[in-house]
C-alpha cells in the first residue's frame, strides 16, 4: 500500500497545452491527441462498447478545474463519472462537471444521459463549441486518480501515474468540462485492433 500523499501538489494537476510536456509513453499519445469523438474511437477498437455510469450528482468541483469552468473558487457543480468499457474492460475513466448556473436549455440531455455516451451528444450537436485540449499527468494523490482506482476495485491498477486530457465545451450560455483519464488497458486496444481481420 502506498504512503499517503504529502502536500497539496499531489492533489493538483499541472495542465499543459501540449502533449509532449507529459513525456508520456508513446502508446498513449494517439489517444490523448485524437480529435473527434473518443466514444467513436473506442468503438472502432473493440467488438463491444458500453458506458458504466458510476454516479451523476451535485458535488464540489476540484481545485484545478474551478477556474477552467469560470468559478473563482471550488464550489458546487453537477458531476458525472463513468467508466468507458471496451469488451467489458475499463479503458477510460471520464469525469464531467457542469456549473450549477447552467440551465436545461444549455445542456438539455445532460440530466437524462444514464448509461448513454456524453460524447455522442456533444459531437452530434451543432450548437456545441469545443475548446482546446489540455494534458496532465495525474499522480496517485490526485482525486481523479484515486477515484479511477476505486472504480476498478477489485481489479488492480499498478500504474503510479495516469495520463489525462480535458476539454471545455460551450453551448448557449453553459460550459461543461470533460476530463478523460486513460487507463493502461487502453494500450491493449491498439494491439487488438491491429490484429483484427
Amino acid at each position: 500500500m502506498s504512503a499517503p500523499p504529502r502536500g497539496a501538489s499531489l492533489r493538483q494537476a499541472q495542465w499543459q497545452p501540449h502533449v509532449l510536456a507529459l513525456n508520456a509513453p508513446a502508446g498513449y499519445v494517439p489517444w490523448l491527441t485524437a480529435g473527434g469523438s473518443l466514444t467513436a474511437r473506442l468503438k472502432a477498437h473493440s467488438d463491444s462498447f458500453r458506458v458504466q455510469c458510476l454516479h451523476q450528482r451535485v458535488e464540489r468541483c476540484l481545485s484545478d478545474e474551478a477556474v477552467a469552468i469560470g468559478m473563482h473558487r471550488p464550489g458546487r457543480v453537477w458531476e458525472r463519472e463513468v467508466l468507458l468499457r471496451c469488451d467489458n474492460t475499463p479503458a477510460v475513466f471520464a469525469h464531467t462537471v457542469v456549473p450549477m448556473s447552467a440551465t436545461a436549455a444549455d445542456w438539455p440531455l445532460f440530466s437524462a444521459l444514464g448509461e448513454r455516451s456524453l460524447g455522442t451528444t456533444l459531437f452530434g450537436d451543432p450548437l456545441v463549441r469545443r475548446g482546446v485540449l489540455e494534458f496532465a499527468r495525474l499522480r496517485e494523490g490526485h482525486p481523479l486518480a484515486q477515484r479511477a482506482r476505486a472504480a476498478l476495485a477489485p481489479a488492480a491498477l499498478d500504474a503510479h501515474i495516469l495520463y489525462a486530457r480535458r476539454c471545455l465545451y460551450q453551448r448557449r450560455q453553459g460550459t461543461l468540462l470533460v476530463t478523460e483519464v486513460f487507463l493502461p488497458s487502453v494500450l491493449e486496444l491498439i494491439k487488438t485492433s491491429k490484429n483484427k481481420r
